[in-house]
């Protein structure tokens, strides 16, 4: 990551300085100097080897900067070589020093450091801030307390910032940043409180200080001349910069590995657009978890999962790797079922319908689950994989049960919900052990209260039928033909959703629509079921877009 993470601090004597800063050398190397001959393997530091001197600022640290420099505005020694981790995996060097390498740098991170302790304050004065610019870069700054019983008001000001030019993608990364900042501070503020308590144990600073004769002139010399003491000092911590180099270190590797970018045709599909936004609720969730006394659990991190529809970003390879039979493509799930068994089901998954799986085999429902989660948008998708009580409608519409788990009275007797009973029979269970035929191994039982008639439509099911039943189509050319009608059909749910909701159009209008999409005629009934239940997956962005344009006066006056 094109990035740069920095540690400040605000001194009593001479205002915000940066203490220890870590950056990303990407090959190949600008400077000589800073070649290492040796074969390295992992990621190591060398704080002795004279092969890094060139990490020392000296462009930058005239005689006069030395001299205006006290004992809590350094961090490294001017003759300290620094510290160098070296990524085998892409040849980055992360180099740490007080001060930045190159000297266009500096003053970008002087900048970042003043910034951040004065003028860029978050309510409370502690916590996390973005600023920036195109000329300085944008920053990421997490502002907090270090326990001093020397100080003023007991306690000395830090900062810790990410300074980077990209400010979506440092903006992006906030949630990541957030989290992994936080343990960091919340480290280094423990040592450093328990310093302050042996502290304020031997010598209580505040008794004295009532005591004594207040005068400003002479105030720091009235603290035994401690007016400025080293973070290392605070926290009498041994190897106290090595470890923030190594911390740093890693987290420039892992926020550059966390986004990648990905050449897209077109706009992205509104199953692009939903999956980032949970995978952001994910991260934000998570921060919330962890940031809560105690931190997050495993089980309380799968339960999380679990609420916000995460299990359904299960990829391919995975979902090959289940043991045991299991249902590998929609084909497949037909020729097992039956044609009009399976018509029924994938009839309900399309209408919104709570799917239930009740069986003794988890594997088998979640790859069941897998096949016809395909069938619909990712914003559509709310599931429990497993579970041994019955979960509401709207928790998720897909719901696999153990098998001797009841189903309640008014979902058996509901049109809206749909049941597949998978057993197994004992004789079956002897003669095909290991095997993968499904159809000898298990039965399936279809029920449903619903009475209205499943072979009129809706139109989407009917061309997906069609090319199941083609036997020169692959499964591949299927799953592809499967891609283009959901897009299809997802671009009618736009249009409509804008007709309808965002400019509030009457029934009459709404009908010359759908039948300007294709939605009337037979099966007319089920494609407006499809549309308006599809309208429930619509990423929070588009819909988010769609109504600023309104509020912005964006719409024509015919509208």
């Amino acid at each position: 990551m094109n990035a740069l993470v920095a540690l400040c601090h605000f001194c009593e004597l001479h205002g915000p300085r940066t203490l220890f800063c870590t950056e990303a050398l990407h090959p190949p190397y600008p400077s000589p100097s800073l070649q290492i001959s040796a074969p390295v393997h992992g990621d190591r530091e060398r704080d002795g080897d004279r092969e890094g001197e060139g990490l020392t600022m000296r462009a930058n640290s005239s005689a006069t900067q030395r001299g205006e420099m006290c004992e809590g505005c350094r961090s490294l020694p001017a003759s300290h070589p620094g510290f160098v981790s070296i990524d085998d995996e892409t040849g980055i060097r992360f180099l740490s020093h007080q001060h930045p390498r190159q000297s266009q740098l500096f003053s970008v991170v002087r900048q970042a450091c003043v910034r951040s302790l004065s003028c860029e304050v978050c309510p409370g004065r502690e916590g996390p801030i973005f600023f920036g610019d195109e000329q300085y870069g944008f920053v990421f700054s997490h502002t907090f307390f270090i326990k001093d019983s020397l100080a003023r008001g007991f306690q000395r000001w830090y900062s810790i910032v990410m300074v980077a030019m990209d400010r979506i993608y440092l903006i992006n990364s906030w949630p990541f940043l957030l989290r992994h900042l936080r343990v960091t501070i919340q480290s280094l503020q423990s040592t450093a409180l328990k310093v302050f308590d042996n502290e304020q144990g031997v010598c209580p600073q505040r008794a004295a200080r009532m005591n004594s004769v207040f005068s400003p002139a002479v105030f720091p010399h009235q603290r035994s001349g401690n007016a400025a003491r080293s973070l290392t000092s605070l926290t009498q911590h041994p190897n106290l910069w090595s470890s923030l180099h190594s911390s740093f270190s890693w987290l420039l590797k892992a926020c550059g590995c966390r986004l990648t970018e990905k050449l897209l045709e077109g706009a992205p599909t509104e199953d692009t657009l939903v999956l980032i936004e949970r995978q952001t609720e994910q991260e934000e969730e998570m921060s919330c978890w962890e940031g809560a006394e105690g931190g997050c659990s495993t089980s309380q991190r799968h339960q999380l999962e679990r609420e916000l529809g995460l299990n359904f970003l299960w990829d391919d390879e995975k979902f090959n790797q289940l043991p045991g039979p299991k249902f590998r493509s929609l084909r497949h799930l037909r020729q097992v079922l039956g044609n009009a068994e399976f018509r029924q089901l994938v009839w309900h998954v399309l209408m919104g319908n709570q799917v239930i799986w009740r069986g003794a085999d988890p594997r088998l429902i979640q790859s069941a689950f897998m096949v016809l989660k395909s069938l619909l948008p990712v914003g559509c998708v709310r599931s429990v994989t497993y579970s041994a009580q019955y979960e509401e409608a709207y928790k998720c519409n897909f719901l696999g049960l153990s098998p001797d788990v009841s189903i309640p009275t008014h979902v058996s007797s509901s049109e809206f919900s749909v049941l597949v009973d998978v057993s197994t029979e004992r004789s079956c269970q002897i003669s095909a052990v290991g095997g993968d035929d499904i159809s000898s191994l298990h039965q399936f039982t279809i029920s449903s209260a619903n009475t209205q008639p499943t072979d009129r439509g809706p139109s989407l099911l009917n061309k997906l039928e069609v090319a199941l039943s083609n036997e020169n189509l692959s499964v591949d050319v299927v799953s592809h033909c499967l891609l283009c009608l959901k897009e299809e059909w997802m671009n009618k749910v736009k249009v409509l959703f804008k007709f309808s909701k965002v400019d509030g159009r009457g029934r009459e209008d709404t009908q010359k629509v759908l039948a300007l999409l294709g939605a009337t005629g037979p099966g007319e009934e089920d494609n407006v079921r499809l549309l308006k239940f599809w309208m429930t997956g619509l990423s929070k962005t588009y819909k988010s877009h769609l109504m600023t344009a309104v509020r912005g006066g964006e719409r024509s006056p015919s509208q």
